[in-house]
Order: C-alpha cells, then structure tokens, then sequence
C-alpha cells in the first residue's frame, strides 16, 4: 500500500474530488481526517468508507470563510490524531457573477479567504509541523484557471493562481526540510459543482469542444494522481503543477 502508517488531512473530503482522495487514501493505508463545511452526512459516508479499509477516519467541520478556522482545524487534528503527514488542501468555492465587474467587495473576499488564504494557513501549519517530525507533503488542488482566466472568475482565478505561486515558493523554501508541495490542477470534472454544465447540453456541447479528450474527468482519476504526489513514489517532486484536464491546457495554448 502508498500510504501505509500515514497520516493525512483532506479537505471538502465530503463529496467530489476530496471524497474520492480520502477514500483512496484509507485504501492505501493512510489514517485520515475528513474535513467538511456543510455536509456532514457526506462527510460521516466518506469517514465510514475509510474505516471500512481498516484505517481510522475522524470527521472534522470548519467554514473557511472565516480563515481562523483552519488554524483551529489544524490544532484539533494535531489533537485527535497525533501527526500530520500528508495536507490535500481541496476544498473551494467559486463565485456566481456572469462578469467581475458585478462582484461585491465581500464576495471577493469570500472565495479568497477560502480559495487560498485558508489553503495557505493549513500549509504554513502543515509546513511547521511537518519539518519538525523530519518530513511530509503538501498537495493543493487547484484548477486549470491557475493559468487560463475566465470570465466572471476574478476572485476564483486570482485564488487560484496565488495558490500556485505560494506551492512554487514554499517549494523552494522547504525542499531541504524534506517537505515536498505540490499542485493539481483539474480541468473539468464529473462533481456536483459542474453537474448544471455537464446537464445542460448547450454548456456541455461547448466545454467538451474545448477538451481533446472529449469528456470530462472522473474524481477518482484526480484522487489517484493526488495519491501518488503524497506516496514516496513522487519522492524527488516538488515546486510542480500537475494538469489533469484531458489536453484542455494544450488545446488553449498555455502548456
């Protein structure tokens, strides 16, 4: 198994692409904590799921709105668990303004605070912790919008490609520390946040047009490839976005 005796946190683990990783985790023999924001049934699922692999699952809740709450996160984990070895910073949210210019202040805020001012305190928490106990791994999901911007995503595209530059810069800051951090980035994704395009047939028409490979991702693709960035098998990784969107990024350009 990649991940036997680890331990690991996974955030939005209740449903879509953090579910699928936190369960492929206790799979591969990682003890886990499952963190959610609203959906706790999912979350509880997801732990039951784990267990069922015969590792340990505790659940967690934390609104990343309020940045504060990762700290909080990371202390009550630290608390239950014992360790820290592998950080999967997923959970997200985006804003729902056809253009930026319509985005009220707070909102901005909002998808910040969640997007990557929470994901860069559970790192720096991480971090501290990790190169205390001789090592670790920091994977964060980001998005293909790290690079591609998109209309009426100022705030999700900003968080995003911040994001990147702090895995690139922690990258650098903790290579010798053997903590290793890197990024993921999914182009579109079979989830719940994407059912509404993927269900209209207009919008699905238009967003596979884009995607050389014809179909949207599969969660568990994404939760394999976050599993082997946080096993020794990624052992001389680090500083690196991993894109998996199905060619999207060559088909636009920018890989």
């Amino acid at each position: 198994m990649l991940l036997q005796g680890k331990t690991a946190l996974v955030t939005g683990a209740d449903s879509g692409i953090g579910r699928a990783t936190a369960i492929t985790f206790g799979r591969e023999g990682a003890d886990v904590a499952v963190h959610y924001h609203a959906d706790e049934r999912g979350a509880e699922q997801a732990a039951n799921a784990i267990r069922n692999h015969g590792c340990r699952a505790e659940v967690f809740q934390a609104d990343f709105a309020e940045p504060i709450a990762a700290e909080r996160l990371f202390a009550e984990v630290l608390e239950r668990l014992g360790r820290l070895d592998i950080l999967v910073n997923n959970a997200g949210t985006g804003e729902n303004t056809e253009s930026s210019l319509d985005l009220p202040t707070n909102e901005f805020l909002r998808v910040l605070n969640i997007d990557l001012v929470a994901p860069w305190v559970l790192a720096r928490e991480a971090a501290n912790h990790m190169v205390v106990q001789g090592g670790g791994v920091i994977v964060n999901v980001t998005s293909v919008h790290e690079e591609i911007p998109q209309p009426g995503g100022a705030a999700y595209c900003a968080a995003k490609g911040g994001l990147r530059m702090v895995t690139r810069t922690l990258a650098l800051e903790l290579a010798r520390q053997r903590v290793r951090i890197n990024n993921v980035a999914p182009g579109m994704i079979a989830t719940p946040m994407t059912a509404s395009t993927i269900n209209d047939p207009q919008q699905s028409e238009e967003a596979l047009a884009k995607i050389p490979m014809g179909r949207p991702g599969e969660v568990q693709e994404i939760a394999d490839l976050i599993t082997f960035l946080a096993s020794d098998k990624a052992s001389y990784v680090t500083g690196s976005t991993f894109f998996a969107d199905g060619g999207l990024m060559q088909k636009v350009g920018l890989a």
